[in-house]
C-alpha cells in the first residue's frame, strides 16, 4: 500500500487497544500528546538517531497538525470541511493522496469500503451531523449521492449536481500512523510503536522483545482501552499495523433493536449480523483500518473466507454464537495469551 507520495518527511483519530510495549528507557523516547478526539503515544529507539528529541517532537506534532487541517470532518476549517460544505479548495498532496488509496479500496471490495458515503454515516448519526433513524426513501435518495465513483482524482465532481461528501474515518488514523513511522524511518528508527488510535509497530521494545498488543472483549460498555481483554497478540518484529474495529463502543438502540456505526454502503442500513470485531495485521495501519472496517461490514463468513485468501493479511474475528462469544483467527495471526 502507498504512503503519502509527494509530502516531505520534514513537513512533518476509537482506542482499540491496549498496549504492552516498553517504558521510557535511556536509548527509547517516548512522546505522547492529545490529536484526533483522543490520546496519542509515539515509542521509539533513539539508537544511531542524531535529531534532537525535540525536533523529532516538533515533527510529530507537525504531522498530526497537517492530517487534523486536512482530513478531519470535526475541524471546520479543514480541507476536507471545507470541500464538504461545497467550497472551492485546493487539494494538498496529503488529500489527493489518502483519496487515490480509498478509490483503490471502494474498487477492490465493490463499494462495500466507502469513503464518499458520508451523507450515510450523517443521516444514521455517525458522522459529522446529528441524525437516526432515516426512512427508507430517505436512505435511497442519500445513497445516490454517495460512491467514489461519482468524484475524480482532483476531487471533482463525476456527476452533474452532484457534491460526493467525503469521510476518511475509516482511514485516517492507520494512515496518520504510517505518516509517521514514514517519518521515524527517515531518521534511521527501525524500533517503534505509534499508537494514535490505531497502531504500526516494528522492530523491538525496550526490553529487547518484540511488541505485545492486547485486543479488547467487544462487549458494550467496554469504554476503556485494555480494561478487560480478549486475548494478546504479539508481532514478529516485521514492520505492520494492527486495527479493531468493532460495533461494541459506538451504537445506539431504538424500539429494542441496535444500530451500529457500521453502515454497509452498498445497502445504505447498519450492518446486522454476528460479528463483533475485526482485529487485522497487515502491512500498513491505513490497509489494516480500512480491511477491518471492510471485514465489519461484509460479516463473519465473508471475513474468514477474505482473510484465508490473503498471504498479506492476518485476522482475529470475535462473533457471537447463540448469545455466546467466541473467536476465530487465522493461521498467523498469533495470539499468545488469551483473556478471560
Amino acid at each position: 500500500m502507498r504512503i503519502l507520495r509527494n509530502l516531505s518527511a520534514g513537513l512533518l483519530l476509537a482506542f482499540p487497544f491496549f498496549v504492552e510495549g516498553c517504558s521510557s528507557a535511556p536509548e527509547y523516547d517516548l512522546i505522547q500528546g492529545y490529536a484526533q478526539g483522543g490520546t496519542y503515544s509515539v515509542r521509539y529507539s533513539t539508537r544511531g538517531v542524531s535529531e534532537d528529541p525535540r525536533a523529532i517532537r516538533e515533527a510529530v506534532d507537525s504531522i498530526l497538525t497537517l492530517v487534523d487541517t486536512t482530513l478531519s470532518g470535526y475541524n471546520k476549517g479543514s480541507i476536507l470541511s471545507r470541500y464538504n460544505a461545497g467550497a472551492e479548495v485546493v487539494p494538498n498532496d496529503l488529500l489527493l493522496d489518502v483519496t487515490a488509496l480509498c478509490r483503490e479500496f471502494f474498487e477492490e471490495t465493490g463499494g462495500a469500503l466507502d469513503v464518499a458515503s458520508g451523507p450515510l454515516f450523517d443521516a444514521w448519526g455517525f458522522g459529522f451531523k446529528n441524525g437516526s433513524m432515516p426512512s427508507a426513501e430517505a436512505v435511497d435518495s442519500i445513497r445516490a449521492l454517495c460512491g467514489m465513483d461519482k468524484v475524480g482524482d482532483d476531487l471533482k465532481p463525476l456527476a452533474e449536481g452532484v457534491h460526493p461528501v467525503l469521510n476518511f474515518n475509516a482511514v485516517a488514523q492507520g494512515y496518520t500512523c504510517d505518516l509517521v513511522a514514514r517519518y521515524l524511518h527517515s531518521l534511521g528508527v527501525h524500533d517503534m510503536l505509534v499508537d494514535i488510535g490505531e497502531i504500526y509497530c516494528e522492530g523491538v521494545n525496550a526490553k529487547g522483545n518484540c511488541w505485545k498488543v492486547g485486543v479488547d472483549r467487544p462487549v458494550d460498555g467496554n469504554m476503556t482501552p485494555g480494561q478487560d481483554l480478549d486475548g494478546i497478540w504479539q508481532g514478529s518484529g516485521t514492520g505492520c499495523g494492527i486495527v479493531t474495529s468493532g460495533n461494541y463502543r459506538k451504537f445506539y438502540e431504538k424500539d429494542g433493536r441496535k444500530y451500529s456505526h457500521t453502515i454497509d454502503p452498498r445497502t445504505g442500513y447498519p450492518v446486522d449480523h454476528s460479528l463483533l470485531s475485526a482485529t487485522i495485521v497487515a502491512p500498513t495501519a491505513a490497509a489494516a483500518d480500512a480491511y477491518a472496517t471492510y471485514c465489519m461490514v461484509i460479516g463473519l463468513a465473508e471475513a474468514q473466507a477474505f482473510l484465508s485468501s490473503r498471504d498479506d493479511l492476518e485476522g482475529y474475528l470475535i462473533y457471537d454464537d447463540g448469545g455466546e462469544m467466541k473467536e476465530w483467527a487465522s493461521e498467523g495471526f498469533n495470539i499468545v495469551s488469551e483473556g478471560h
